[in-house]
């Protein structure tokens, strides 16, 4: 049996990137929340982009969730 220790790294690599990037956009996901709750009343403009951000963010981390679950399941394809 060959290993292609190349491509092995490569894929870690890319795993790794991906996943820290999936976090950093849903910690950014978070602190629009956390704006938008720390407005108060939450009826400003700074609220309204805090939960615009927070949708954003959210969906994006969705988003990748589902596109590697197309790629894991074959039915998919």
């Amino acid at each position: 049996m060959h290993v292609d220790w190349s491509a092995l790294g490569k894929v870690a690599a890319v795993s790794l990137g991906v996943t820290v990037a999936v976090v950093v956009v849903f910690t950014f996901g978070v602190l629009g929340l956390s704006r938008a709750e720390a407005d108060g009343a939450g009826r400003s403009a700074a609220a309204t982009l805090g939960r615009l951000q927070a949708a954003l963010c959210f969906l994006a981390c969705a988003a990748v969730v589902a596109y590697g679950i197309h790629l894991i399941v074959p039915q998919f394809h």
